[in-house]
């Protein structure tokens, strides 16, 4: 009798229900609550088939990424800035393209910052190209998966073209339920808070809100994420210690997860590393943990 050979797509789906049935959380109430609340957002999350080894209640609801190290990904082999940045470019597809598969709701994207306008004009001529391309190319894709699309950042000084294709990406995909991708574009966290803060002083001034009423969740709804819940993980590429003015007010309390790997380099891989270690950490929120046996 000859080999049986499996149909397209079954050998994986099959490796991913063996995965599920051997998992230590099938049982888990918790697990079973979080996989209930994933599926009911976006069918094809499957946590444990991707990262078996991994609680589905420690999966972050939302991820930020800095991606750095294009230009020295590009330094390396001998080619130009603008070929690290197109290389960066493609990597975003099959990063988000995973979030959804882990069950992360959010994933926001460091792509542009307010002090990227000091670089080269042609860099930046080049960004701004491949974010209209970008936005071009992954439209239908977005809507078709379900994904909302935002972009968090000023809108002065962005070209024309750019604009109205954010535009109408954001509109077309607004109706998405499976996740939210949005991208920091002419961003800067002390920018927004500015804004914030200038927005709610106009306020003030028409007699619209008593000073009293500001808290932190009346601001939080004046920033750029309102509506989104804070980054659980905030992942850096390309080794750099530092948060480089990027949801200051959101990441209070995230974990940070560094990596040497460039970010065109980046992928499912170093995508799981960053989860599998956010799982193993314990988030007190400045509390302390609870003893071992305790309720």
């Amino acid at each position: 009798m000859g080999d049986h050979v499996l149909p397209s797509g079954a050998a994986s789906r099959t490796k991913s229900e063996t995965a599920k049935q051997a998992s230590p959380f099938a049982n888990d109430p918790a697990a079973i609550e979080a996989l209930a609340r994933m599926k009911a957002r976006n069918p094809d999350a499957d946590p444990l088939g991707r990262l078996p080894g991994v609680h589905p209640a420690s999966i972050p609801r939302h991820v930020a990424i800095i991606m750095d190290g294009n230009g020295r990904w590009a330094k390396q082999r001998g080619f130009p800035r603008e070929m690290g940045h197109r290389h960066g470019a493609m990597a975003v597809r099959g990063v988000v393209e995973e979030c959804g598969n882990l069950g992360i709701e959010v994933v926001t994207l460091y792509s542009f910052s307010l002090e990227n306008w000091k670089r080269p004009k042609q860099e930046i001529e080049a960004l701004m190209g491949l974010c209209l391309a970008y936005l071009e190319g992954e439209e239908s894709e977005l809507k078709r998966k379900g994904i909302r699309f935002r972009v968090l950042g000023r809108r002065e000084g962005i070209p024309a073209p750019v604009l109205e294709a954010i535009d109408r990406v954001t509109e077309v995909t607004a109706g998405g339920t499976r996740g939210t991708l949005c991208l920091a574009i002419n961003y800067g966290a002390r920018a927004e808070i500015t804004d914030a803060a200038r927005w709610l002083a106009r306020e003030v001034k028409a007699g619209r809100i008593h000073p009293d009423q500001i808290d932190e969740t009346t601001f939080s709804g004046c920033l750029y994420t309102a509506g989104l819940p804070d980054p659980d993980l905030l992942i850096r590429t390309a080794g750099e210690m530092r948060v480089s003015n990027y949801l200051l007010w959101q990441i209070s309390y995230a974990e940070l997860h560094v990596t040497s790997v460039y970010w065109p380099d980046f992928g499912a891989k170093e995508l799981h590393a960053a989860v599998r270690d956010y799982a193993g950490r314990t988030r007190r929120f400045g509390g302390v943990e609870a003893p071992e046996g305790s309720p």
